[in-house]
């Protein structure tokens, strides 16, 4: 008389299949921060505006929004995050008032350096189109442009280390431009040149509203229309001179074989 049987020979397998199965899949960030964006200190900036950031993974999409700003002139604006930083805006007490190159009356004035111990440097420049990596911190002719603005943009690649920060609510978003003289343009004027790039004046690259990044309780982006296009340098003395300163644990199956053995009774 003979018997079969069959037997599944890929039992190490298995046992390597459930192994993962127990471990899961890694950890992916996710969730969504905004930020109410108010004037920073000193500056004297009459305006507001708000910013909403998404995380999926390692990429990010976002939505700023900003009023009250200079009329038809660029706003740089960036995400800041710094792992020595305070993970805040700053306060008037970070205004040194050390006077900086053509400047006079420093105290009067509130620069984005005098502020990088409250919020850190740029990790994300919230550029309109193209690159948005920290290279592109002084790109001022690929922001928004104007007294008020809203835009959208998606698929914003960032570090590790960049999404969970701004998941924990340890970043900051600051919007650049201020007018400080009220000559209606980027002028050197009382403020001197840019401490960030001196063939800008620094009117251009000062602080003008910042907002720390917190949870949020959205589910999604918010809807309605946005503005797009490149942006465009008008209401820069010497715009030519500008340029930038600056994601499975494969599946596999298991191999089934068949053994067939026979024995004689």
């Amino acid at each position: 008389m003979r018997t079969f049987t069959r037997a599944a020979v890929a039992a190490p397998a298995l046992g390597l299949a459930a192994l993962v199965a127990m471990a899961g899949p890694a950890a992916a960030a996710e969730g969504s921060t905004q930020a109410d964006l108010a004037p920073s200190p000193v500056n004297n900036v009459d305006g507001s505006g708000h910013a909403m950031v998404e995380i999926s993974g390692t990429t990010l999409s976002f939505t700023l929004a900003a009023q009250g700003l200079l009329q038809d002139a660029p706003h740089a604006a960036h995400i800041h995050f710094g792992a020595d930083a305070r993970n805040e805006c700053p306060s008037e007490s970070d205004n040194n008032a050390e006077a900086l190159q053509g400047e006079t009356n420093p105290d009067q004035h509130f620069t984005t350096v005098e502020g990088a111990p409250a919020y850190g440097p740029v990790v994300v420049s919230l550029t309109k189109t193209g690159d948005t990596s920290p290279d592109s911190t002084l790109a001022v002719d690929r922001f928004a442009v104007g007294a008020e603005f809203e835009y959208s943009r998606g698929d914003v690649q960032v570090s590790e280390d960049v999404a969970s920060a701004i998941l924990d609510g340890k970043a900051v978003v600051v919007v650049h431009g201020v007018d400080h003289d009220g000559d209606g343009t980027y002028s050197p004027g009382e403020r001197g040149v840019s401490d960030l790039d001196p063939s800008l004046p620094g009117e251009a690259t000062d602080p003008a509203l910042c907002g720390v990044l917190n949870a949020s309780q959205m589910g999604a982006m918010p809807q309605g229309g946005v503005e797009t296009g490149a942006g465009s340098t008008s209401g820069i003395e010497n715009a030519g001179l500008i340029g930038v300163g600056a994601i499975a644990v494969a599946g596999g199956g298991v191999l089934l074989a068949r053994r067939r053995s026979t024995t004689d009774n």
